[in-house]
C-alpha cells in the first residue's frame, strides 16, 4: 500500500504524529510516534538477542579527524554536516549582532568546530575498535545507535535530515561478516514481515557522488556490496529503504587498522535499521492510529 504524498505530510501533521519545524526534513515527534520507535527499537533487541552483541552508544557527532579517517567527504560531499561555532572577540561579537538585527548572513562568522555530525550510527565505532588492538578468533559483534545526519532536505517525511539509526556491526573475516550479512538478511526480512509490510529485498547502492561515483555505484552493485529491505510508501516514488545489509570489505579495517587475531586486515559489515522510516512504512500501511493497527502486528510489537 502506497498514499500520496501531500495526503500523507497532511495526515501525519493534522494527527499530530509529525510536528512541522520550518525546514524540510526537520520534524517533532509526539509520544505516539516515539512509542512505536521505541516498540520497533525493542523487536529489532529481541530478533537479535541471541547473538549477544556487545551495545555501545555514542553522541551524534565525532571528530574531524575520525569523520575525514572515513573518507565519507570523497564519496557523499553532498551530505555532510560539519558543526561551527563563534569564535570572535566582542567587536566581532558585536558585528555579529549588528548582522543579525539587519536581517543578513551571520553565518559567515562561524568557524568549523573539531566535531562533525555523524552521518550513519556504525562511524564512531571504527576508531575505538581499532585502538583495541586485535579482535579475537571469533571475531567482533557491536549493537550501536544514533542520532545521525545528512544534508538532503526533502517534502518526504521517509527523507529526514535528523534521524536515528540502530546498526549490528561485524568484524572478522570475510567469511564472518558475509555469514552475518547473509543471515541478517533473513531475520530482517521475517522480522519485517511480521509487521504485516508489503517487502522486497534488492541489491542497491550508495548515493555517491560525482563523475567517479558512478564508478564506485556500478562497482557496489556488481559485487553486491548492499542490498536494501524495501516497503513502498509514497506514490510514485521508489519504494523505502527501511534495513540495510553492507559489506565494506576491508575499506574501515584499513582506514582504522583494524586487525583480526592472526595480525591480518578485518573485513566488517553492518545491517542498519532506519527507525523513522520503518514507523512511518507502518502509518503508511496500517493507519494513523496503532491502537486500530492489526493483531499481530500490535503483538509483533508489543508483545
Amino acid at each position: 500500500m502506497t498514499v500520496q504524498l501531500e495526503a500523507f505530510r497532511k495526515g501525519l501533521f493534522d494527527s499530530g504524529l509529525l510536528i512541522p519545524m520550518g525546514v524540510d526534513g526537520l520534524y517533532g515527534r509526539s509520544e505516539t510516534f516515539e512509542s512505536i520507535g521505541t516498540a520497533f527499537d525493542a523487536l529489532v533487541s529481541r530478533t537479535g538477542a541471541a547473538d549477544k552483541a556487545e551495545v555501545l552508544r555514542f553522541p551524534p557527532a565525532l571528530s574531524k579527524q575520525v569523520f575525514e579517517t572515513t573518507g565519507y567527504m570523497a564519496s557523499f560531499p553532498q551530505l555532510a554536516g560539519t558543526i561551527h561555532s563563534f569564535a570572535g572577540n566582542d567587536k566581532a561579537h558585536a558585528a555579529l549582532m549588528r548582522t543579525i538585527e539587519a536581517k543578513e548572513d551571520w553565518t559567515t562568522t562561524q568557524k568549523a568546530t573539531q566535531v562533525v555530525a555523524v552521518p550513519a550510527a556504525c562511524y564512531p565505532l571504527y576508531g575505538p575498535l581499532g585502538a583495541r588492538g586485535p579482535l579475537k578468533p571469533e571475531g567482533a559483534l557491536f549493537d550501536v545507535f544514533s542520532w545521525c545526519f545528512r544534508h538532503e532536505p526533502s517534502l518526504e517525511p521517509t527523507r529526514m535530515q535528523f534521524f536515528r539509526m540502530r546498526e549490528f556491526v561485524r568484524a572478522g573475516s570475510p567469511e564472518q561478516v558475509q555469514q552475518f550479512r547473509e543471515a541478517w538478511v533473513e531475520r530482517g526480512k521475517k522480522m519485517m514481515e511480521s509487521l504485516q509490510l508489503p517487502l522486497n529485498v534488492d541489491v542497491a547502492n550508495d548515493p555517491f557522488f560525482g563523475r567517479a561515483g558512478r564508478m564506485l555505484v556500478t562497482n557496489q552493485r556488481e559485487q553486491a556490496l548492499k542490498f536494501e529491505l524495501l516497503v513502498p510508501v509514497i506514490e510514485g516514488t521508489s519504494p523505502t529503504a527501511c534495513l540495510s545489509f553492507n559489506y565494506h570489505q576491508d575499506k574501515f579495517g584499513l582506514s582504522f587498522k583494524i586487525r583480526k587475531s592472526d595480525g591480518e586486515t578485518a573485513h566488517t559489515a553492518c545491517v542498519g535499521f532506519g527507525i523513522e522510516r520503518v514507523i512511518l512504512a507502518l502509518l503508511a500501511t496500517h493507519g494513523y492510529d496503532p491502537q486500530k493497527w492489526p493483531d499481530r502486528v500490535r503483538s509483533a510489537l508489543w508483545p
